[in-house]
């Protein structure tokens, strides 16, 4: 995507802006024309009556007013048709079509769904809606790539992958723009996320030409051991909708950096940054076939039948526990290696030695992060009864100064969540933990008008048999527990089926280590509130899934290892 990538936008809104000084400097000159002109007509015989000066001064500051008003209308109105403008010039930049063998092609009979702005409900665009046979065309291609795109050199897909992230950062506006329009996130969030996801790009450049190996003496000495590392093959990778250009990045770039061929499907709901990374890709050299995207409603149609084909290798998903079930059912009739990053149930646990002020930026930092639709949303926030009360005070004064909004508006901290299932399920829990005793310290009101948006929410003295401390809830509410005991917070914080990821709040190292040691999960926060990064092995256990993206361990999960025998006479 190339659109609006610098000046052109800055000369869209300057001509704008020219049209609204424009505008209001011939509302100016007709006001002065008209009302005002017959007031300067009466001002020779007022000027002999005091009571007729008084009149006319009114009469001025009325004018004055008015003209006022109606350069301020216009102004807007201008600015807001630019607005308008810049946002149809990113999407309308962004192939809409299916990214197949190199080509833009048209889903089977032309078949499309509609994209819309969850901050409006409104239709943003149309985008190819993908058939089985659509699905197969892009994972053929993947497979006819796949001898060739093997025996490219390390250090060949360590530059596609370093362009790669050098066109992410240069495009960085644009992009977080369409993310922002699709996704709801607020314009900052989503320039970060931008951000993130090229470091994937740049992290495994590096893993790209570190891919090793091994060689050894067979411990009788008559043989040795040659160790190779070899592609998985072709790769079917399916994104959520909550990181849209992130979650695709962490997987195209372990999978493109091992050599292996790939079939990506975002979520429906946020195809566009995933289309847009297409044609960054191949301007980054990245060959035909190599990389394929399909979009489509119907994302199990599509992709099963590829999982049960027998021609694709690996299976990475990101996305719920429930839909990863299935999908590792489906792998297992071809025994795929899979990757699966499920759904997280994160305990936010608040020791009462914790710096407060620490402990409640980084509960702003887990629970907020877009919008608290994440994986390693805090969810469970368990808070030792010494502070609780004085924590909750302080973490709803910096709820409450949020601010709510369209993403793209200066100011806002908070975009609406991704749909109406999404709004109706945050609204559904919140009332259950109410219903339950739990108190509403901020939030919890869900306003009027257009969007799916919902108010940072604070709950305390949130009991455990609530129906949002067994699931995730997806939106930026913060329900508080009380504790009295170590021995007590981690038995509730590991009483759950997930174990993707934890946050531990105290200035006591042993205590730290102890509880962090102790934790089912497979990440521990230990003094903050976000622990992704590119460099860093992303996972969860039990039922958060398997596998790990990011790191050294992230190539890994693309690699088959082949122990080649020499007999040594």
């Amino acid at each position: 995507m190339t659109a609006d990538r610098g000046p052109g936008a800055d000369q869209t809104r300057a001509r704008g802006e020219r049209a609204a000084l424009n505008a209001a400097e011939n509302t100016r000159a007709g006001a002065e024309r008209s009302p005002s002109s017959a007031a300067e007509n009466t001002r020779p015989s007022a000027e002999r009556s005091p009571s007729g000066a008084a009149e006319n001064m009114v009469v001025d500051a009325v004018e004055t007013n008015v003209v006022d008003a109606v350069e301020t209308k216009v102004v807007e109105a201008v600015e807001a048709e630019v607005v308008d403008a810049v946002e149809a010039k990113v999407v309308g930049a962004v192939e809409k079509r299916l990214y197949v063998g190199g080509r833009w092609v048209d889903a089977s009979g032309g078949r499309t769904f509609d994209v819309l702005d969850p901050a409006t409900g409104a239709k943003l665009c149309s985008v190819a809606d993908a058939s089985p046979a659509d699905g197969r065309a892009a994972l053929d291609a993947a497979v006819a790539a796949q001898p060739a795109f093997a025996k490219t050199s390390p250090r060949e897909r360590a530059d596609m992958l370093t362009a790669a992230y050098e066109l992410l950062l240069e495009r960085v506006d644009d992009l977080a723009l369409l993310m922002t329009l699709e996704m709801g996130k607020p314009l900052a969030e989503a320039r970060g996320e931008i951000a993130y996801a090229a470091e994937f790009f740049r992290h495994f450049a590096g893993e790209a030409v570190r891919i090793d190996g091994g060689y050894q003496t067979a411990p009788a000495g008559n043989a040795r051991f040659l160790i190779a590392k070899q592609p998985v093959g072709p790769c079917l990778l399916i994104t959520p909708w909550n990181f849209p250009m992130a979650m695709g990045t962490r997987k195209l770039g372990p999978a493109i950096a091992a050599g292996c061929t790939s079939v990506i499907k975002p979520a429906h709901q946020t195809p566009l940054s995933m289309l847009a990374l297409m044609d960054i890709l191949a301007e980054a050299g990245v060959p035909a076939g190599a990389v394929n995207c399909v979009t489509a409603m119907d994302a199990g149609g599509v992709m099963e039948p590829l999982i049960r084909s027998g021609l694709a290798r690996k299976l990475s998903f990101t996305g719920s526990t429930r839909v990863g079930r299935i999908l590792l059912e489906q792998c297992a009739e071809k025994v795929l290696r899979t990757s699966l990053e499920l759904g997280g149930n994160a305990p936010f646990i608040v020791f009462e030695d914790a710096d407060l002020d620490e402990a409640v930026d980084g509960a702003i930092a887990a629970k907020m992060r877009n919008m608290g639709e994440a994986c390693t949303a805090a969810n469970r926030l368990f808070v030792h009864s010494s502070t609780i009360d004085e924590f909750g005070r302080r973490l709803a004064a910096k709820m409450s100064a949020l601010t709510v909004g369209r993403g793209t508006e200066p100011g806002v901290n908070v975009g609406p969540l991704i749909d109406e299932a999404g709004l109706d399920k945050v609204r559904s829990l919140v009332a259950d933990a109410v219903e339950r005793g739990a108190t509403v310290l901020t939030g919890g009101e869900v306003a009027g008008g257009n969007g799916y948006f919902y108010p940072p929410t604070v709950l305390t003295g949130v009991p455990r048999d609530a129906a949002m401390a067994d699931q995730e809830i997806f939106g930026p509410v913060a329900p508080l527990t009380p504790f009295e005991t170590e021995e007590e917070v981690v038995a509730a914080a590991n009483d759950t089926e997930w174990g993707l990821v934890a946050y531990v709040f105290t200035n006591d190292l042993r205590r730290a280590l102890r509880v962090a040691e102790s934790l089912e999960t497979g990440m521990v926060g230990l003094n903050q509130g976000i622990v992704s990064n590119p460099a860093a092995p992303f996972g969860g256990v039990k039922q958060s899934g398997l596998g790990r993206e990011g790191g050294a361990l992230g190539i890994d999960e693309y690699l088959e290892t082949k122990y080649i025998g020499i007999a040594m006479p």
